[in-house]
């Protein structure tokens, strides 16, 4: 998806007030969506929240039946405040959070792992009765190989390192345009 500087700032700025009015109950400013229509595309999207470089929440939506503006508001307050792996985002600890907002693109069906591209390609895998998904940035910020990102997705899923090996496993993959707060206060 392509966004200007201005959509991109206003989305992360979206996502911090959304989680911000979780605690205030104050709504939240719609978007001028003449000016900016992307906002009313159906895309899914998840907002990442780290704290001092470390994760601290992360949930979202492979497919929204919401526009693009809602999604990323109750992606930013379910990262914060149920992703399972993390005790709820506190009032306090707001100002120390820092944002990455991933949207997806719709996901397709991969026939082999070497189809697979470290960096582009997010990956679901689906099998038996289990989900799991791995954005595109996840390799590369933890330096894994393609066989490390199928041992990583595996065990995502909840299956040992390795099960890809034993069958072909069914993949699906996305591409993903991924902004940041410390992203954007470097340009």
């Amino acid at each position: 998806m392509d966004l200007s500087l201005e959509e991109k700032t206003f989305l992360l700025k979206t996502a911090r007030n959304s989680i911000s009015s979780f605690f205030t109950k104050k709504s939240i400013p719609e978007p001028d969506y003449e000016k900016h229509p992307v906002y009313k595309s159906h895309a899914g999207a998840f907002v990442t929240l780290t704290e001092f470089g470390a994760l601290r929440g992360c949930i979202g939506y492979i497919i929204s039946d919401q526009p693009l503006f809602g999604t990323v508001c109750e992606a930013a307050v379910q990262a914060s405040q149920s992703d399972p792996r993390f005790q709820p985002v506190r009032q306090s600890e707001i100002k120390n959070l820092s944002i990455e907002i991933s949207i997806l693109t719709e996901p397709f069906s991969l026939n082999s792992y070497e189809e697979i591209e470290i960096g582009k390609h997010g990956l679901i895998l689906e099998e038996k009765g289990r989900r799991g998904l791995l954005l595109p940035q996840v390799p590369i910020e933890h330096k894994m190989n393609r066989e490390q990102y199928l041992d990583a997705i595996c065990q995502k899923t909840g299956f040992q390192p390795g099960y890809w090996k034993t069958k072909q496993l069914k993949l699906n993959a996305f591409t993903a345009t991924v902004f940041s707060e410390e992203e954007l206060v470097e340009k």
